[in-house]
């Protein structure tokens, strides 16, 4: 897998992306990249009150993400493969979803004004999974302040994930039915996933863990 410089994994809340970037980032010795959401002081604050601190949680990811690109663009971070466990563009997804117009409108000044380019994955892995199994994953990891999320909450972000990457085309996208796999902990299913993951080169694929298994 030596032609991959920049593996993506992403997916909505509770899908298992980090997790999985770990395990990959392990089994191919790579770099790895999270989006350590846990640093955001205003994310609990957000899980309490929404509406009242949606604009500082946003802006706080959006500076985050600009340091992260200005890490992705220094001369040798891609001597080795990296895997990260989001996608900058991701970031406008959930501006959009959480502020209201008139914070939005700001939101977009200060983004065009970082000129925020990120460099372009040579491999995005998109794990979809219903909601009923986001919420479980969500109530089994046990962050507290995650337990306030609500099921509307969810289901919004799952769209918005879906129509992101029905139009997405800038690399190679795999498609991963991540409701019955466990590639952390089931030696097998990573095995598979990660089968497919070296076969993809270009365009659009999908792949049912279940259904490779039984082929």
């Amino acid at each position: 897998m030596g032609h991959r410089r920049y593996i993506v994994i992403e997916g909505p809340i509770g899908v298992g992306k980090t997790s999985l970037s770990r395990r990959l980032a392990e089994s191919l010795d790579a770099e790895l990249m999270l989006e350590e959401a846990e640093f955001n002081p205003f994310l609990e604050r957000f899980y309490r009150d929404p509406r009242g601190a949606a604009l500082p949680t946003q802006l706080y990811f959006l500076f985050q993400r600009y340091r992260q690109v200005e890490k992705l663009r220094q001369p040798d971070m891609f001597n080795s493969t990296l895997v990260a466990d989001f996608m900058v563009e991701k970031d406008r997804m959930f501006a959009e979803i959480n502020l209201d117009r008139h914070e939005l409108a700001l939101y977009e000044r200060v983004h065009e004004s970082l000129d925020i380019e990120p460099p372009v994955p040579d491999l995005v892995v998109y794990l979809q999974a219903p909601v009923d199994t986001l919420l479980f994953r969500i109530a089994r990891r046990g962050i507290a302040f995650e337990q306030r999320m609500n099921r509307r909450y969810l289901e919004r972000l799952a769209e918005s994930y879906s129509r992101f990457f029905h139009s997405y085309d800038a690399a190679p996208l795999l498609i991963v039915n991540a409701a019955t796999i466990d590639p952390v902990h089931n030696e097998d299913h990573f095995a598979l996933l990660l089968a497919e993951i070296d076969r993809v080169r270009s365009g659009r694929h999908f792949f049912n863990p279940v259904a490779a298994a039984l082929a």
